[in-house]
């Protein structure tokens, strides 16, 4: 099999750029068929941003609060754990504190890149990698994002390829 990266990439990538707001990303992706933007900044690719960073943006670290509780004028009291559990409030809370940041603040910098003559054995390697939970590849051409290769675009490519 001599497929490279660039017979199967999606050449229309849609990207974002660092000082892109979390909020308006967020906003982006709901809208988009893909889960996930490369971060391009003057052309050159600087990170990637996933649903699961922005997941992670959002999760409840921690939801208890701590209540002292006692008779005044409260010289013996005792902590209780309260959970305020209201998800739409904490979600609230959480979108308003979040969505203004820079992407550049939870973007992945160290990004799994191909070129565009890099065998489709090799991408397919990235992407079956259980070292790093890999969805998209991004593909340079002289340092500038050309395309990306996703899981579904190698499995289409390879079944193509067995049908033929």
């Amino acid at each position: 099999m001599d497929l490279r990266a660039r017979d199967v990439m999606t050449r229309s990538v849609e990207a974002a750029h660092p000082d892109d707001e979390v909020g308006d990303v967020l906003e982006r992706l709901a809208k988009a068929e893909f889960n996930g933007f490369p971060i391009v900044d003057q052309g050159e690719l600087v990170g990637i941003v996933t649903q699961g960073d922005l997941v992670r943006l959002f999760r409840k670290k921690d939801r208890l609060v701590w209540i002292p509780i006692g008779v005044p004028p409260f010289s013996e009291t005792l902590p209780y754990a309260v959970d305020f559990s209201l998800e739409e409030f904490d979600l609230g809370i959480d979108f308003v504190k979040n969505a203004r940041k820079d992407v550049r603040e939870i973007m992945t910098t160290d990004v799994v890149w191909v070129d565009t003559e890099t065998a489709i054995e090799e991408v397919l390697s990235i992407l079956a990698s259980e070292d790093r939970d890999i969805n998209r590849v991004p593909v340079l051409e002289e340092g500038t994002l050309v395309g990306i290769i996703t899981r579904e675009d190698v499995l289409r490519a390879l079944q193509t390829e067995f049908e033929r």
